[in-house]
């Protein structure tokens, strides 16, 4: 792809709107919307059990409760694995003493430059939450038969969670 011009539109501490004009590697000229956002980590905590711990909040664009994997933006200076780290402390209380890559994508790659990079996370320590002042989170444990049943009834409806519940079980069927 060739980038022929980009014109930022709006930008915040989270992400920035930019107007794109591109080749793609046809030569067909494309003018689009783009979200940019600096990467997330996500992680799938599992403890001793193989239960999965699910963390719910109020999210705006959904307009409602969403339960979902811990995740959040991998901050300036920061790898993928040590957001992680971070996020899942803040959001759980939650420490890991084993991490391990399930995977990287992008959840909406029409529009969203959001890669998400998603850790297993194993071997926990419980510990105290810390999350950022905007934020209330509970969270919970789910049997794999709970988030199986959550996904297959459109009560779990996050994206990561159900590509996290993806990988984990092809994993776990190895």
């Amino acid at each position: 792809m060739k980038l022929l011009s980009s014109k930022e539109i709006y930008r915040n501490s989270l992400l920035s709107l930019s107007v794109e004009e591109a080749l793609d590697p046809a030569g067909h000229r494309l003018v689009r919307a783009v979200v940019h956002h600096p990467g997330s980590a996500v992680i799938m905590p599992v403890d001793s059990r193989a239960r999965i711990l699910l963390v719910r909040q109020f999210r705006v664009p959904a307009k409602d409760y969403v339960w979902e994997l811990p995740a959040g933006k991998v901050d300036p200076g920061e790898t993928p694995l040590q957001a992680a780290r971070r996020e899942l402390k803040e959001e759980t209380g939650f420490t890991a003493r084993r991490w391990s890559k399930l995977a990287s994508f992008y959840a909406s790659p029409g529009f969203l430059a959001e890669k998400m990079n998603l850790y297993l996370a194993e071997d926990l320590r419980a510990g105290k939450a810390a999350p950022a002042d905007d934020e209330r989170i509970e969270h919970r444990w789910f049997t794999w038969a709970e988030l199986d049943r959550g996904i297959r009834t459109g009560r779990i409806i996050d994206a990561k969670t159900m590509i996290g519940a993806m990988r984990w079980r092809l994993i776990r069927k190895r």
